[in-house]
């Protein structure tokens, strides 16, 4: 892997925020400009939301961000500190943030579990358990979302969006498999398969960086093997109540705009944003900003009716924008503390 202090350091950059909040307050100038039925008043229908869904939506916020707080410091089997381990989360939301989600923050995770006394081999392993764990959840329960709801799921007008879900849906698992495999089953033969398919001659500028990710597969595997079935009941359990919690905070902010909300739709509306969240993992923008509000409307339009632009809006303050802000407040402080405070150590 390649662990370019600088361009990580680019990354994890407070300036960063301002791309993917330009790029979402474009798409809604774009809509309003471009949309005749989009007023003013349309507009400020945001505020008419009732409060307690939405304060229920922060709490769902919360309880998924101390899901993954707890999470990484049973990953790590306590060598993280519940201090560092809020850094660790906080930061890496961050990075997920400014960056493309096709594009994935695993070498800046890599990197701020270095910077906080996490070895290379540990740190490699626990970033891809992570993503496997994630993984494993949308492989797992996007298949039930469809069996139990039906491509009803998709909205009407959605054939581009069920295109571009069964293209993500299939990336994901494919992918999971492969390093399921290899993590798990056979490390070595992974290695190999990778040298031999760079061994071709259009593939082998690929060879080295493919013989380097064999070695740090090889090296997760044997870290990762071994572990007690507590170590796995804990981070899975706490990988679920995760994703639950992320998918919950829709739910609250439509029962916010509505009269009321079945147990049936409650459903639904879980599945719908299962499907768009899977969509989203192929945004070439920062955040999937643009992309996610622009799903977004075409998904839950049915239930949100005049308040879809608000909603939709209301949607990203809850459960973007936050990382954004905490991010950018708190980068500085563990710079300092992982860079500066070392230097003045050593002095």
């Amino acid at each position: 892997m390649n662990l370019d202090k600088k361009k990580i350091l680019k990354t994890l950059n407070p300036n960063k925020v301002w791309l993917p909040a330009a790029i979402s307050v474009g798409f809604v100038v774009f809509l309003i400009l471009t949309d005749d039925e989009i007023t003013a008043q349309r507009l400020n229908l945001i505020f008419q939301a009732d409060y307690l869904p939405v304060i229920l939506a922060f709490c769902m916020l919360l309880i998924k961000e101390l899901a993954y707080i707890y999470r990484i410091r049973s990953l790590t089997n306590k060598d993280l500190s519940w201090s560092s381990s809020v850094y660790v989360i906080i930061l890496w939301e961050f990075a997920s943030a400014v960056t493309p989600s096709v594009v994935g923050g695993t070498a800046v995770a890599v990197f701020i579990l270095l910077k906080e006394k996490i070895n290379l081999g540990k740190s490699l392993a626990y970033v891809m358990l992570t993503a496997i764990l994630d993984n494993l959840f949308f492989v797992v329960v996007a298949p039930i979302a469809l069996l139990i709801i039906g491509f009803d799921i998709f909205p009407d007008f959605g054939q581009t969006m069920q295109g571009v879900f069964i293209t993500s849906y299939s990336l994901i698992a494919i992918y999971t498999l492969i390093m399921c495999l290899a993590l798990f089953y056979r490390p070595r033969l992974f290695k190999w398969f990778l040298i031999k398919v760079t061994g071709i001659k259009f593939l082998r500028k690929w060879r080295y960086a493919a013989y380097q990710h064999g070695n740090e597969v090889m090296w997760a595997s044997s870290l990762i093997k071994g572990k007690r079935l507590g170590y796995w009941v804990r981070i899975i359990a706490a990988t679920i109540v995760a994703w639950i919690a992320r998918y919950t905070i829709l739910n609250f902010l439509i029962v916010a705009y509505t009269d009321g909300v079945s147990f049936a739709e409650h459903i639904v509306i879980f599945g719908k944003h299962l499907i768009l969240w899977i969509v989203m993992l192929l945004s070439p923008t920062p955040g999937s900003t643009g992309t996610a509000e622009h799903f977004f409307m075409q998904s839950f339009t049915g239930y949100l009716g005049h308040y879809t632009i608000g909603a939709a809006m209301l949607w990203r303050v809850v459960s973007y924008y936050p990382y954004l802000l905490v991010g950018a407040i708190i980068l500085p402080r563990w710079i300092r503390k992982v860079f500066f405070k070392k230097s003045e150590e050593s002095e």
